[in-house]
């Protein structure tokens, strides 16, 4: 089942900001979390719920307004400030899965609570199965201009180890369907390491996503997360945990493939021809400001982070109330805002500058440089830089440079 949510301070009813914290000083972003699916993948910890886990009191028909209060919320609380939305990112869960009408709705709301920014990016996630070249085409009509398909594996056994529904080959196809509908931006999911997988099956699956021609392609390795039931499978010997050593040399499979058909990395994870990089998940590595509606969404806005309740039912009772949905949060005090910034920013192909190290942290980043997993041409300039090597170490090397 999805993972708790942590501790913290308790949002006040309202909702209101602590004094100071205001937002403006950064760019300003939305994520809109619909936590439904049609089944649940064996691997997911994510914050969703099938039709069976759902339980009473909240619904699939009845989100779109839920999410369209607290849109209205949250322009009461961040007040009268200006914060044209820079990028909208519908995640989930599949958020295909509700009408298109009532995801049109929601980006209508908070189009007219805050404003989009001219060049917006918005983004909707989906299932292959959960759209055709009709709701594609109701889909740009509606405003999205980036679509992201989780395709996972080409292999039909590889699908089955991850509890994916799609047929093979379907990706592909809606691609294709999206570029005709005239979305701007496409984006393939792809996880190695199942499993059963072999290298060949992970070179098929890299082959058939650069042929299918997105200008983005998201490569994880599987991760068991407790409480799953690919961990119970795993605990059981049912199927075997992913190899450390597998999962290295298939990220290595996966960038020099991606990096040979023109796609560069532009973090650890994410490889984008020019100008296809995702804004949303840069904004969240960049430490931008955002709004997170939706149960279990967490939010950020200068320097405060705060969470919402998990399960739909409450959520839309809060709402219905006219009570926030927040469940807690926490201020970062300025050591956690530079911890966090090295954390992240070093997962970007663009490093970090080397002035947010102390005196340790600097003479780490050499030490780093001299084995191999930093570039040293870019540490002579003042920015601490992953190798390939040190993308596959990138935890280690960041604890080192924090000492």
């Amino acid at each position: 089942m999805p993972s708790t949510l942590p501790d913290g301070e308790p949002v006040p009813a309202d909702g209101a900001l602590p004094v100071g914290v205001r937002a403006g000083a950064a760019p300003f972003s939305v994520y809109v979390h619909v936590p439904y699916c049609a089944s649940r993948c064996g691997y997911c910890d994510f914050n969703t719920y099938t039709a069976a886990e759902l339980g009473g009191g909240a619904s699939q028909a009845s989100y779109a307004r839920d999410a369209i209060a607290e849109v209205v919320l949250a322009r009461r609380v961040l007040g009268d400030a200006e914060l044209p939305v820079s990028t909208v990112f519908f995640g989930g869960g599949t958020p295909t899965l509700l009408p298109v009408g009532d995801l049109r709705a929601m980006l209508a709301a908070i189009d007219a609570e805050f404003g989009l920014a001219p060049d917006a990016e918005v983004t909707t996630e989906a299932n292959p199965e959960s759209v055709d070249e009709r709701s594609l085409a109701e889909l740009r009509e509606a405003g999205f201009n980036r679509i992201s398909f989780g395709m996972q594996s080409v292999r039909p056994h590889v699908l089955a180890v991850l509890e994916r529904r799609h047929t093979p080959g379907v990706p592909q196809q809606r691609v294709a369907q999206a570029r005709a509908a005239g979305f701007a931006h496409v984006n393939l999911d792809l996880i190695y390491g199942a499993p059963g997988e072999s290298d060949d099956d992970w070179r098929a699956s890299l082959d058939a996503a650069i042929a299918a021609g997105p200008d983005h392609i998201s490569a994880y390795s599987l991760i068991v997360e407790p409480g799953t039931r690919l961990a119970r499978q795993v605990s059981r010997g049912e199927l075997a945990a992913p190899d450390d050593d597998v999962l290295a040399d298939r990220y290595v499979l996966a960038d020099e493939a991606l990096s040979a058909a023109g796609y560069g990395w532009y973090e650890v994870s994410n490889w984008a021809v020019e100008g296809g990089g995702c804004r949303h998940n840069l904004a969240y590595w960049r430490g931008d400001d955002w709004w997170g509606i939706g149960p279990g969404a967490h939010s950020h806005v200068n320097g405060l982070r705060w969470w919402n309740v998990k399960h739909p039912t409450e959520y839309a009772a809060r709402l219905a109330g006219g009570v926030s949905p927040g469940h807690a949060r926490e201020y970062l005090d300025v050591e956690t805002q530079r911890v966090e910034r090295i954390l992240l920013g070093l997962r970007l192909a663009e490093g970090i500058d080397t002035v947010e190290l102390d005196d340790a942290g600097r003479d780490a980043a050499r030490d780093e440089a001299e084995a191999g997993l930093l570039d040293a041409d870019a540490l002579r300039a003042g920015r601490a830089v992953l190798t390939r090597a040190g993308r596959l170490l990138a935890d280690a090397v960041v604890r080192r440079l924090l000492g």
